[in-house]
């Protein structure tokens, strides 16, 4: 049997999982992830896959799924909302706690391989996983294998901007990255929350927003209608670029069922093409996306 164990490594809690044949969880803890403490985050993930080793009584390969990326230039940690890690080299230090070579990637882009493996976009050629959460990242998996690109930001659409904005939306609320408009600005969890207010002068969580338009509240109705026109525009400039068969949506805001519905039917106005097979689906895994991403960094079984 082959065992793989992934990490993922969160701004507030770490998550270890060891997957034997076929996926099957052998073990699966979470841990609170000291994010102010570089040395002792990398001490817990050794003890936690040491102590998943010991419990399934075999070694294995290891893959870290982290916020933000590795530098191809430096090998460094870069562009991670947990700021005391920016800059570290994580990947050597802890291939040197464990003892073997680790394979470290996005988180999105273990989000979008779990989906692309064995869950919602399983067996189709390419998928693009969307997180729509706190922020918003995305992965390129083509062929079960995750598509990085030559600067290591493969699928982040979140820092692109909106498409075709309207000019109510110009120049768009500032980003953390510098600038206005991101895509990321508009489809968060706190993009929503932020034009719901901006509208009606109510600030408001997505829960009661959601709640509201369930009941027929016109203002919360007319948000997620703003919501959903954004996201059929921004999905649309992915499928007019990689064109993929799948598109799987993970993150609080993929809970959103009416999203399946409605976001297809509103991108045809805006794909380049008189058929649309594309798919937009809501993920299999929930939260185990990315932990189980990680562990199938490594290859897939014989």
């Amino acid at each position: 049997m082959t065992l793989r164990i992934g990490v993922d490594l969160g701004g507030t809690k770490t998550e270890v999982i060891a997957l034997g044949a076929r996926g099957a969880v052998l073990d699966r803890r979470r841990e609170p992830t000291p994010s102010h403490d570089y040395p002792a985050a990398i001490a817990l993930i050794a003890r936690m896959v040491k102590r998943a080793e010991v419990q399934v009584g075999q070694r294995a390969s290891v893959g870290v799924g982290t916020p933000g990326s590795l530098s191809p230039a430096t090998g460094l940690l870069r562009n991670s909302n947990s700021i005391a890690f920016n800059g570290k080299p994580l990947k050597q230090d802890l291939e040197r706690a464990l003892g073997r070579e680790i394979r470290v990637a996005n988180d999105a882009n273990c989000f979008a391989l779990s989906e692309a493996r064995d869950g919602a976009g399983r067996d189709a050629p390419i998928v693009f996983g969307a997180i729509l959460g706190t922020g918003v990242g995305g992965g390129v998996v083509v062929s079960g294998r995750v598509i990085e690109g030559a600067n290591g930001i493969g699928g982040e659409w979140g820092h692109n901007p909106l498409p075709w904005p309207l000019d109510s939306e110009r120049p768009g609320p500032a980003c953390f990255c510098g600038r206005h408009g991101c895509i990321e600005t508009f489809l968060s969890g706190p993009g929503l929350v932020r034009d719901h207010a901006a509208h009606t002068g109510e600030t408001l969580v997505t829960e009661e927003i959601v709640r509201r338009a369930a009941t027929n509240d016109a203002a919360a109705e007319a948000s997620l209608a703003r919501y959903e026109g954004r996201l059929a525009r921004a999905l649309a400039t992915v499928i007019n670029v990689i064109d993929p068969d799948s598109i799987v949506l993970g993150g609080g805001l993929s809970n959103l069922e009416r999203l399946y519905v409605n976001v297809p039917r509103l991108w045809l106005n805006w794909i380049f093409s008189d058929v649309v097979r594309t798919r937009l689906e809501r993920n299999m895994h929930g939260d185990s996306s990315g932990v189980r991403g990680a562990a199938w960094l490594w290859p897939t079984d014989p």
